[in-house]
């Protein structure tokens, strides 16, 4: 390549020789940078063919490369062990995995043709339904469902209806097909805050509702949107058609999602083992419940809660409102566990007192308007008294015996007591004899008589019980906004006015000797922790006839509950007059009640090496709750965890009455 030499320097100012040579190295120029630039074009012309060559030869290695890796996956699939695996040992793995996730089904028939196939074939992997939907979802997911677990195995239905208004947002759903690692993973599907149940104070997402269920039910597979029915995968099964004959109705899933829904399941109520269902709020098809009626033969659970009043219609004929009949004189010979929150029923029904029933479980809630006497209560007590384990009734009103009530039930197996509601139901408790009674949960909304004297009878009735855990008025904290106790727009009483009625806690010494969990909502805080303290720090309690005073009998050495391990309180103000709010020369005096019981305890480190009571000390508290009785501080928060433990002390202190005021929330919560 020929160098380009510049021009010598040119002479000032130019002579006529000099501008002739300049305009003839001008010409030369030019002509030699057109050259030039011909030249380039043409090398960059040539260097994009050879790069579109050289790219179109990477892309067919490449696509070589894949199509080699493919083969190789392939290969290395056909030569997987697994696919030597007999299908029994394949069936078999299937079937262990569906012990530990329910829905593994639909994993599984996603991996591959032959899974599929295999998964298809077993029909009890697809015996147990966990749906968390909504009335907008496609109902179709519950008839693929039930159509692929054959026709003679049990079905163990779990069902939530989460009902979501047109200016709700909807409930998640897949917007892709899931692969198998994504669906057990727990991020998957963002979990809904549990609507049924008090979960642990200061739980974040909690939605507090006073329900005895203890959780949501789980879910694995929500179903997709009606807007996108016809999408891929095995979550957005097709919409129906036609359903036995019966026209389309999917164009107006608010209105028939239930009526589609509970068909398909009362078509194959003779192989329910257990069905729950669950629903938030009233939703336009819930008259579909009025078809689940008949026999059941298999059925050992039964579960029909709302977390809110719902208005039901006067002729509600279902199951637990049937009568027994000559033609199914015994329709659930095997239930066990009955779980009836806000829905209608009728105390003969033959769900109660059929001719062999055996419940080891009853949990009823009644609507509010339902008046149930209390002598047809009783009858159903009488009809399970040797098998009833767990009891659980909430009654907003009450009605008196219609005939008298026996001067005592007794209900041998009893473990689990929980009632509340009307006054009235007291009256029933007073008739109970309860020995292996172990946990007690009283929340009346506004009792005639002290609760001691009803908790005393209990106890003296039963010959000492080894009761463990005793709640008092401890319903849910207030609501989300600020409402407080009363009745609300929750659907039925959480108020604590049975807390406040306790005039004395001194039978705390009688029968608090194997009390293990106290719960008290609405007492005076000075009461309740000065009988917990020390002996010297009690009220003088009556002898027991053999010259013993002051809990000298209850074998505590004079302590109050020796074998006490957690203390929850909630509403419970040190100030007599409420709205204060826990502030003020009352809340400093219930503080340092709570530091001197705390401090007489559990005393300074060293712990002891065990945990049982012995030289006549207590056992120490290892569990702390607090909502809404006293503002604390961080100082008085620190030495509470120094002394029960770091992750053991809850507070949720009263509203501020200065706005815009920082309360504390307890360790774990921070400041907020």
């Amino acid at each position: 390549m020929a160098t380009i030499i510049p021009p010598p320097p040119r002479p000032e100012p130019p002579t006529a020789f000099s501008l002739s040579a300049a305009r003839a190295d001008l010409e030369e120029s030019l002509k030699n940078a057109l050259s030039l630039a011909e030249k380039i074009d043409a090398a960059e012309v040539e260097l994009a063919r050879i790069i579109k060559d050289k790219q179109n030869e990477i892309e067919q290695l490449v696509n070589e490369r894949l199509t080699l890796q493919q083969i190789v996956e392939q290969t290395r699939a056909y030569l997987s062990p697994i696919r030597r695996l007999p299908g029994e040992l394949l069936r078999e793995l299937f079937l262990w995995c569906f012990d530990g996730h329910p829905c593994c089904a639909w994993v599984l028939s996603a991996v591959c043709t032959t899974w599929r196939r295999q998964a298809l074939t077993i029909p009890r992997i697809w015996s147990k339904i966990r749906l968390f939907t909504n009335q907008s979802s496609s109902p179709d997911t519950i008839r693929l469902w039930l159509e692929r677990s054959g026709t003679s195995v049990p079905l163990d239905i779990e069902i939530y209806l989460r009902v979501v208004q047109a200016n709700e947002p909807p409930v998640p759903a897949y917007t892709r097909r899931r692969r198998g690692h994504e669906l057990f993973a727990h991020t998957f599907v963002s979990t809904p805050a549990p609507l049924f149940g008090t979960g642990p104070l200061a739980t974040p997402g909690h939605l507090l509702v006073p329900h005895f269920t203890p959780s949501v039910t789980p879910f694995i597979v929500p179903q997709a949107p009606v807007l996108h029915p016809h999408s891929a995968g095995w979550d957005s099964p097709p919409p129906i058609a036609m359903v036995h004959g019966q026209p389309d109705m999917s164009a107006q899933p608010n209105l028939h999602w239930g009526h589609i829904a509970v068909y398909y399941l009362v078509q194959q109520m003779h192989r329910w083992e257990r069905f729950v269902f669950r629903f938030d709020k009233s939703f336009g098809s819930i008259t579909a419940l009025k078809s689940i009626t008949g026999s059941a033969p298999l059925l050992k659970e039964f579960e029909v809660s709302s977390a809110s009043a719902v208005l039901y219609p006067q002729d509600w004929a279902w199951l637990p409102s049937n009568a027994n009949s000559s033609t199914c004189s015994n329709p659930l010979p095997n239930l066990r566990t009955l779980t009836l929150q806000y829905a209608p029923f009728k105390s003969t029904a033959s769900i109660f007192l059929q001719p062999c029933t055996q419940l080891t479980n009853l949990t009823l809630r009644a609507l509010p308007g339902a008046a149930v006497p209390l002598d047809r209560l009783q009858r159903i007590l009488a009809a399970n008294a040797q098998t009833l384990t767990v009891l659980r009734l909430h009654f907003a009103s009450a009605a008196a015996p219609v005939l008298p009530l026996p001067s005592a039930t007794q209900l041998n197996a009893l473990q689990e007591l929980s009632m509340g509601g009307h006054h009235l139901l007291a009256i029933l408790l007073d008739t109970l004899v309860l020995p292996a009674l172990r946990a007690l949960d009283l929340d009346f909304d506004a009792p005639r008589e002290p609760l001691e004297e009803t908790i005393t009878a209990l106890y003296t009735r039963a010959t000492n019980p080894p009761l463990r855990s005793l709640s008092i008025s401890y319903g849910p904290p207030n609501p989300p906004g600020g409402m407080q106790s009363g009745v609300g727009a929750w659907g039925g009483y959480y108020g604590y006015g049975g807390g406040a009625s306790v005039v004395s806690w001194q039978f705390l010494g009688e029968c608090g000797s194997t009390l293990e969990v106290l719960k008290v909502g609405g007492a005076a805080l000075e009461g309740i922790l000065s009988s917990l303290g020390a002996p010297d720090d009690q009220p003088l309690l009556p002898g027991n006839g053999n010259g013993n005073g002051n809990n000298g009998g209850n074998g505590g050495n004079g302590w109050a509950c020796p074998q006490l391990r957690e203390l929850h309180l909630r509403a419970c103000h040190a100030h007599p007059h409420p709205h204060t709010h826990g502030h003020g020369t009352g809340a400093h005096d219930g503080v340092g009640r709570l530091v001197r019981m705390i401090d007489s305890r559990n005393p300074e480190l060293p712990f002891p090496t065990s945990s049982s009571s012995s030289g006549g000390s207590p056992v120490r508290l290892t569990r702390l709750e607090l909502d809404d009785c006293v503002s604390l501080g961080a100082d008085v928060m620190r030495w509470l965890e120094g002394r029960v433990g770091k992750d053991a002390v809850v507070c949720v202190e009263p509203p501020s009455p200065v706005p815009g005021e920082v309360r504390f929330v307890g360790h774990s919560l921070g400041w907020m």
